[in-house]
């Protein structure tokens, strides 16, 4: 029997799977990649008697690699919380699967394992931009502050860490960050590698020229903005979204950097407690899609830069002005 492991390769892949080997150790080929690289499972070939897991990437995305898999007589378990569309009836399939906003990848193993290695969920849920969650999982855990603090620096740098349009971006390959986040059992130590530092002053650093570039984009109700063609750029396009959430939160935001097929990489945020959802907003795009709160496109051709900034205007208005 072979075993294997497919996660997205950001903070929140990871913490989850650290949580689930940690709880049922086993050799498995890890598979992985970029944060944007979320087709996955067409990597595996498995067959009868073999067990596939897979964490935080879509299952509507991977459908067609997750029926041949089945169909061949493989074991899958699925955690996710991106759009799944309808999930396949099948025996050998189990699916934990909630797109709700407030929730991760690494929240429902911890919710599954019933919080056994709740640290690393805290250090995936705060990568994952779900502070209140990841605050309070610390609370329950009884973390004391400089150690929440200490994993939500962590989440963060592991999610930057993941982010770009090729391997030529990052500064670790998901492989190599994967392998030294399995080497700990407590998240904690790896939060004190060499390596955790470098990945902090990066992405501090690039989140500083983020910031020198003012919303370039004519998007009425949203902001907007077009970083430069850059690797830079690219390593940041997740963080810098999730800062300009946190920093106006009752606006909608995206983030664009161009890409090698001369169009845009776009990262989106919405406000909590707005509708659409911005996965489904996202999705109507070819290569868009993401959760309630955040999502994005893998390419938008420029061509429909316009449109899709037209549509994003539409779908979150500009907030009422306070009384």
């Amino acid at each position: 029997m072979r075993r294997f492991d497919v996660f997205n390769g950001d903070a929140d892949g990871i913490c989850a799977l650290r949580q689930v080997r940690l709880a049922q150790p086993a050799e498995a080929t890890p598979i992985t990649g970029l944060k944007r690289d979320i087709a996955l499972l067409s990597r595996v070939q498995a067959g009868e008697g073999d067990e596939v897991t897979v964490l935080d990437i879509s299952l509507e995305r991977n459908r067609e690699a997750l029926e041949r898999l089945l169909a061949a007589g493989a074991r899958v378990r699925w955690f996710d919380h991106h759009r799944a569309g309808a999930i396949p009836p099948h025996a050998a399939l189990e699916a934990v699967i909630d797109e709700s906003a407030d929730v991760c990848t690494s929240i429902l193993v911890d919710r599954h394992l019933g919080g056994r290695f709740r640290a690393w969920a805290v250090a995936g849920a705060f990568g994952d931009a779900l502070d209140e969650a990841a605050a309070s999982l610390a609370r329950a855990a009884g973390l004391a502050p400089e150690a929440t603090q200490a994993l939500c620096e962590l989440g963060r740098n592991l999610n930057y860490g993941a982010c770009g349009e090729t391997q030529a971006d990052v500064l670790l390959p998901a492989e190599e960050t994967w392998r030294r986040a399995a080497a700990h059992f407590d998240p904690l130590a790896l939060a004190a590698e060499p390596f955790n530092d470098q990945l902090g002053r990066a992405r501090r650093a690039d989140l500083a020229l983020a910031r020198e570039f003012a919303p370039r984009l004519d998007a009425t109700g949203a902001w907007a903005v077009a970083l430069p063609d850059a690797a830079w750029s690219r390593r940041v396009l997740s963080a810098f979204a999730n800062e300009r959430a946190g920093a106006d939160p009752r606006r909608a935001q995206a983030v664009l950097v161009p890409d090698a097929l001369g169009g845009f990489a776009v990262s989106v945020r919405v406000p909590r407690e707005a509708s659409p959802d911005a996965g489904r907003f996202c999705s109507r795009y070819a290569t868009g899609g993401g959760r309630a709160r955040a999502a994005g496109i893998g390419h938008l051709p420029a061509g429909e830069v316009a449109r899709f900034l037209e549509e994003l205007a539409a779908a979150w208005p500009a907030p009422a002005a306070p009384a």
